[in-house]
């Protein structure tokens, strides 16, 4: 222990040693290095104190060099000035123009020193120089070119050709001021010969104009072309010179004489101005068109909100020329839209003629029925005008033409489909009295309007008329289904494309679906009528089931003759239907829809009329109504003969309607076929078998057992106080032996043998 004592003593030692012996080499360190900051400032001098001639000499040096410069470029200014005064004096322009453009580099060397009065002196003689050069050009050009003197020699040709060098080195405004001159002296004998009280200045002779253009064109080129820069683009700028004139000119004669103006006119004039202005556009690219003085961007109603620059013109617009000059005629599409609009009234009341006259078609046919050539017509004329029109203009005469389309949409329909449907009775459909479309106040009233067809139809019914309509009528209806369908796909074509055409701002105003509407509601009304109709021919086969004794049949037999009957009526029929409708598959289904739809209730309802009813008898009804289930599902197929097979299946959605309608009806007979004691299985079994179960439909059934009112009390009122919830859930689980429902196995085993016999007999 004393050792250790002893070595942790001897430690404690060396460790104060240690840490004596790092202070002191730190101390040494720090000494070190303010030695080395000391010895670094002493160089920085030197080196200061070296390179202090060094720096002065390379300022002289700079000063030297700037003074030369400057003395060079004073040289250069002096001479230069003379030289051009004396260059300008001889109008010797070639050299002048190089000798300018340097006068001009030096100047801005000088441009610190505008305060001695030397150099300012200098300045303002260059400024002088090039004033006198700006005006002594414009001289020298008006004498050249104007009047006896245009005939000029080639070496005044060269004369000017070498000034408009002088004048590109000069400011910009000396050079707009010499174009627009000569750009004027160009235009002048046109604004002369097309004055407004001139005879050619009217709308029939405007070829004129442009052949005058063109002409000019080409002499400008030959003899005045070499003069001017290529790139002033002095062609370009005299075309849209005379393109602003000419619009100037017709919008002034137009207001003026607009009552002169008729369609072909307009039209005329349009036409070959569009086709000056694409010429023109493949001829120039544009590049000058907003640099010009005389160009406004807001005239042209083509041109892109963005801004337009030289650089990016020709990729906003390949025809940068497109309504310059035919903008003017917009405000006068009135005349055009007018002229449409007589058009296509003539229009439909030819097609209203036409399908008067119509030969009729042959209901043996298997082709199918085609759309109506007059609303091809139609629509190729709509074509027509929409193609015309755009290439007018895409603003509200656009906008108009789309709403002249709806209106006759709206005139067809009515006066061509709807007013020669087929006859009702004894009356034609075209003697009902629909409202005028003009008349009409919204499309609401139109829609109204193809209802009353249906309203009427039904009308005639419950006056017990006999209504039927021919095989011919039948394939007219189905003819102006079609056409119908034809309507509206193209109408809804018809809308998109004219979105497209119209211009942004107004193609939220393009809205076709109100007529779009009316096209449906016509379908559906077509429909209607042959739902109809196939009904009727139903109703004498339901009304001869009523009629049979129901009571007093002793065996199950064939199916009984209405069956026969109601087959019949409909292989007479839909197998038409389906032939006219063969374009239009989907609407031959609505229509087989409609029809079970229709039918099977009123099946049912005939069946509450079949009483009394036997065990035997409600037998016979229920293997007929199974024989009138297997041919309603498949309905759509149904060949004229029973030879022929189908070649389809029936849609699933038709095939589910009529099994939850014919399953019904069989539900039906099967409880009248049960027993009637005791009363609580009887409900039982009713509540069981039948979906939806009410007082009311228990009270016929129990009519068609032969139950008086008085004996269905007892009935009714153990129906109102079951718990039907409670029912089902006892009726769902597995009965116990002896209760009330395995009482009625014999029932449920003799209806079994009933479907056996069904089935092997079909």
């Amino acid at each position: 222990t004393r050792d250790m004592v002893r070595s942790q003593v001897a430690v404690g030692g060396d460790a104060a040693a240690a840490l004596e012996e790092a202070q002191k080499a730190i101390l040494q360190l720090f000494s070190q290095i303010r030695d080395i900051k000391n010895k670094a400032g002493e160089s920085e001098t030197m080196v200061k104190e070296i390179t202090r001639d060094i720096k002065q000499l390379d300022t002289a040096k700079r000063n030297l060099t700037t003074a030369i410069t400057t003395l060079n470029h004073l040289h250069m200014l002096v001479g230069g000035t003379a030289t051009l005064a004396t260059l300008t004096a001889k109008r010797q322009y070639g050299e002048a123009a190089l000798l300018l453009q340097g006068l001009l580099e030096v100047l801005n060397h000088f441009s610190a020193y505008q305060n001695i009065p030397q150099i300012k002196e200098l300045s303002d003689q260059v400024e002088c120089l090039k004033k006198e050069l700006g005006e002594q050009i414009r001289q020298d050009f008006e004498t050249a070119l104007s009047g006896d003197n245009s005939s000029r020699s080639v070496g005044s040709s060269q004369q000017l050709a070498e000034a408009c060098l002088v004048v590109s080195v000069l400011e910009p405004r000396v050079k707009r001021s010499l174009i627009s001159w000569f750009i004027q002296l160009q235009i002048k004998e046109y604004t002369i010969m097309f004055q407004d009280n001139e005879e050619q200045a009217w709308l029939d002779k405007i070829e004129r104009r442009f052949n005058w253009f063109k002409k000019s064109l080409i002499e400008f080129e030959e003899r005045h072309g070499p003069i001017f820069p290529p790139d002033w683009e002095m062609s370009e700028r005299i075309a849209a010179e005379f393109c602003r004139v000419t619009r100037t000119d017709l919008s002034r004669i137009l207001q003026r004489r607009n009552r002169e103006v008729d369609t072909k006119l307009l039209l005329h004039s349009i036409q070959k101005t569009v086709a000056f202005e694409s010429l023109l556009s493949r001829r120039f690219t544009g590049r000058t068109l907003n640099l010009s003085s005389n160009y406004d961007p807001a005239n042209n109603p083509f041109e892109e909100s963005a801004p337009v620059t030289s650089a990016n013109y020709q990729n906003i617009t390949s025809q940068p020329f497109k309504g310059i000059i035919s903008q003017c005629f917009e405000q006068y599409l009135y005349i055009y839209i007018d002229a449409q609009d007589r058009n296509l009234s003539e229009l439909i009341d030819r097609f209203v003629e036409d399908v008067k006259k119509q030969p009729a078609v042959d209901p043996k046919s298997e082709a199918g029925t085609s759309v109506l050539s007059s609303c091809g017509d139609l629509f190729v004329f709509y074509k027509k005008c929409l193609v015309q029109c755009a290439e007018l203009s895409t603003g509200q005469p656009l906008l108009s033409l789309a709403n002249l389309f709806k209106k006759y949409l709206r005139e067809y329909m009515h006066r061509v489909i709807l007013a020669n449907l087929p006859k009702i009775g004894g009356r034609a459909a075209n003697s009902i009295q629909f409202p005028v479309v003009s008349q009409l106040k919204d499309l609401k009233d139109i829609s109204q309007a193809t209802t009353g067809l249906i309203q009427n139809f039904s009308s005639l019914l419950k006056e017990g008329e006999t209504v039927r309509f021919s095989e011919q009528d039948q394939v007219t209806i189905c003819t102006f289904l079609v056409t119908a369908e034809y309507c509206l796909d193209t109408a809804q074509q018809l809308q998109e494309k004219l979105k497209q055409k119209v211009d942004s701002e107004y193609a939220e105003e393009i809205n076709l679906s109100g007529e779009l509407d009316m096209f449906h509601s016509t379908i559906s009304n077509c429909l209607s009528l042959l739902v109809q109709e196939l009904d009727i021919a139903c109703d004498a086969s339901l009304i001869s089931m009523t009629k049979i004794t129901w009571s007093q049949i002793q065996q199950v037999g064939d199916q009984s003759m209405y069956v026969s009957q109601l087959v019949s009526s409909w292989r007479g029929m839909v197998p038409r239907v389906r032939d006219c409708l063969s374009a239009s598959r989907k609407y031959f289904t609505q229509f087989c829809v409609k029809f079970v739809s229709s039918f099977i209730p009123k099946f049912i309802s005939m069946l509450y009329k079949c009483k009394p009813l036997s065990t035997v008898g409600a037998e016979q009804l229920l293997l007929d109504t199974h024989s009138l289930k297997t041919v309603l599902m498949d309905l759509p197929n149904i060949c004229e003969t029973a030879a022929l097979k189908p070649s389809r299946k029936a849609p699933a959605a038709f095939t589910k309607v009529v099994v939850k309608g014919m399953t019904r009806a069989e539900m039906i007979l099967k409880v009248v076929m049960s027993h009637a004691d005791p009363p609580a299985v009887f409900i039982e079994q009713y509540i069981r078998l039948v979906q939806d179960p009410d007082t009311v439909e228990l009270g016929k059934l129990l009519e068609m057992k032969g139950f008086r009112r008085t004996d269905q009390a007892i009935y009714l009122q153990l129906f109102k106080e079951a718990d039907k919830e409670e029912l089902l859930e006892e009726t769902s689980s597995q009965p116990a032996q002896g209760s009330p429902i395995s009482q009625s196995s014999a029932e449920q085993t003799r209806v079994k043998k009933l479907e056996k016999l069904i089935k092997k007999r079909l």
